[in-house]
């Protein structure tokens, strides 16, 4: 029996292999007619669909003529894979160094030394790579349908950077626990003093 309520995901990952499978160039109608038959991608959506990888930058398009006409070829996704991964990876290590000169400067801190701006700086950037951190893991998730290899790598990658995020958040939690028991502060009035979240906490 063939699979019923396809995702968006799988929809694209099928249509990629009709492009694939048979290193082809299609018009639209004929992906309609293809494209419920082998794939069980319903000729309504197909259009959306097809538009989708375009925007993507996974199929290429033409106008000859009155018609469009759309192809892609295996060695093409394969290289803009290779080149995603590239640029995945350069922007972990940057984060990585990042993380590392920061965390220097958090160990710094803990000897006694109060710098409230030196320490607004770091949680700005604590904010900073956790929302470059989100955005990498959007951009894998979007590709996930693509090369799981490729996928499995940036996950592995992406989960060292995740615990290195925890071991700055329990840096932050140990200069809190410090600064509470040398100077007896209170630990709202510490969060409110150095701009801390209330809701700061480990990353699941």
């Amino acid at each position: 029996s063939k699979k019923k309520g396809l995702s968006f995901e799988e929809k694209r990952a099928r249509m990629m292999e009709i492009f694939f499978e048979t290193k082809d160039v299609f018009q639209l109608k004929d992906l309609e007619k293809i494209a419920p038959k082998e794939k069980g991608i319903t000729s309504m959506s197909v259009k959306e669909i097809l538009q989708s990888l375009v925007d993507d930058g996974m199929v290429d398009t033409d106008r000859i003529g009155t018609s469009n006409y759309f192809w892609a070829f295996p060695s093409k996704a394969l290289h803009a894979r290779k080149r995603k991964l590239e640029e995945l990876e350069s922007q972990f290590a940057e984060s990585s160094q990042k993380k590392e000169a920061l965390q220097k400067s958090i160990e710094k801190s803990k000897i006694g030394r109060e710098d409230t701006a030196e320490r607004a700086a770091l949680l700005k950037e604590v904010a900073a790579l956790r929302q470059k951190k989100e955005q990498l893991k959007s951009e894998i998730d979007k590709y996930r349908e693509c090369d799981p290899d490729v996928v499995e790598e940036m996950r592995q990658t992406n989960q060292v950077a995740k615990e290195a995020a925890n071991r700055w958040t329990d840096n932050i939690f140990s200069i809190k626990s410090w600064a509470k028991r040398k100077f007896g502060f209170e630990e709202s009035k510490i969060d409110k003093g150095f701009g801390i979240p209330e809701d700061l906490d480990y990353i699941d």
